[in-house]
């Protein structure tokens, strides 16, 4: 349950992941599947053009699948719809049943997902996910997509938009090369986490990031210290963290805590905060290529017109039938 004061955004969530009524009757229903992964970051992706599953069973059904022990098994559950303004939707949830705006990983799945299945033919598609627009360029070999680029759009780096809880003076002032302004942008910022203070830089490729700089990834205990960063107080809708470790001013090495999944091998959207991240702190050149857990994606910020762009592989893992009650 929530208490307190929340955000629209956060009540949202809430009210999302409330319990069930259980006096309603319940409906034995099949659902058809097919398991992706980007970079080892994986989901169970749903036809919601060809199956219509009620948005209140939706939250529930995402925990039952996600399960890697008495379901499916992944990182979330992504719902692939009819869209009004694009080609396709995608609705994305996190393990915990909570509604995600953006999913970097997720996305080049689906763009393999419509093409292989024959829902287009086009290499050129627009996906729709949480009311925005992302623009996919799909690379088939012998009728299937292996690779996908997306335009990720523009870094939003002031505070009140990421969201993140920072005093003016806390902030800096930004003037990007496409010529707009950032007033508070939180670069290099004070974080207390217990009795530590790290510093972080936070953005929101359409979902809210934290980046800190580390000198070695591989040592970090994030089953520890994730919770921490994810639900604490300057991020009113929790938060995305990424661990950075640079290797050279084109490589860098990421480790990621995602909220309401955990740490996971891969974060698309984490990625490309982590190239502008490393940019804003004369940390890397424009294009660079992000080391994960599960593989690598080649990220490059176009700082003339604040685009980030995102290059990875997507894989099927494998497809089948669940029968759940809803």
């Amino acid at each position: 349950m929530c208490h307190g004061d929340v955000s629209p955004d956060t009540l949202k969530m809430c009210q999302e992941i409330r319990p069930r009524d259980t006096n309603r009757k319940r409906e034995l229903m099949i659902i058809k599947f097919t398991k992706m992964e980007g970079c080892g970051n994986d989901y169970v992706y749903v036809n919601g053009i060809s199956q219509t599953i009620p948005s209140e069973s939706k939250p529930e059904l995402v925990r039952k699948l996600s399960d890697r022990h008495f379901g499916i098994g992944g990182d979330g559950v992504i719902f692939i719809n009819d869209s009004q303004i694009a080609d396709f939707e995608m609705e994305m949830y996190n393990a915990d049943g909570s509604r995600g705006e953006m999913c970097g990983n997720g996305i080049r799945c689906v763009g393999k997902f419509v093409y292989d299945k024959g829902l287009t033919d086009q290499t050129q598609i627009a996906v729709e996910s949480f009311g925005k627009i992302k623009y996919l360029t799909l690379y088939p070999e012998n009728g299937a997509v292996k690779r996908v680029r997306v335009n990720m759009g523009p870094a939003i780096l002031e505070a009140e938009q990421v969201p993140v809880l920072y005093d003016e003076e806390e902030t800096r002032v930004l003037t990007l090369e496409d010529g707009s302004t950032i007033k508070h942008a939180v670069v290099d910022a004070p974080l207390e986490i217990g009795e530590e203070v790290r510093r972080v830089t936070c953005v929101s490729m359409g979902n809210p990031h934290a980046v800190l700089f580390v000198d070695d990834t591989e040592s970090l205990p994030l089953e520890q210290i994730g919770p921490a960063y994810e639900n604490h107080r300057r991020f009113p809708n929790r938060i995305n963290t990424e661990f950075v470790q640079v290797i050279d001013r084109g490589h860098v090495r990421m480790r990621v805590w995602e909220r309401g999944s955990g740490e996971t091998l891969a974060c698309g959207t984490g990625c490309c905060a982590t190239g502008v991240a490393c940019v804003l702190n004369g940390k890397t050149d424009d294009r660079i290529l992000v080391d994960v857990l599960g593989g690598q994606l080649e990220i490059e910020w176009d700082k003339e017109n604040n685009s980030v762009w995102m290059t990875g592989p997507a894989r099927t893992v494998f497809e089948g039938t669940v029968d759940t009650e809803l």
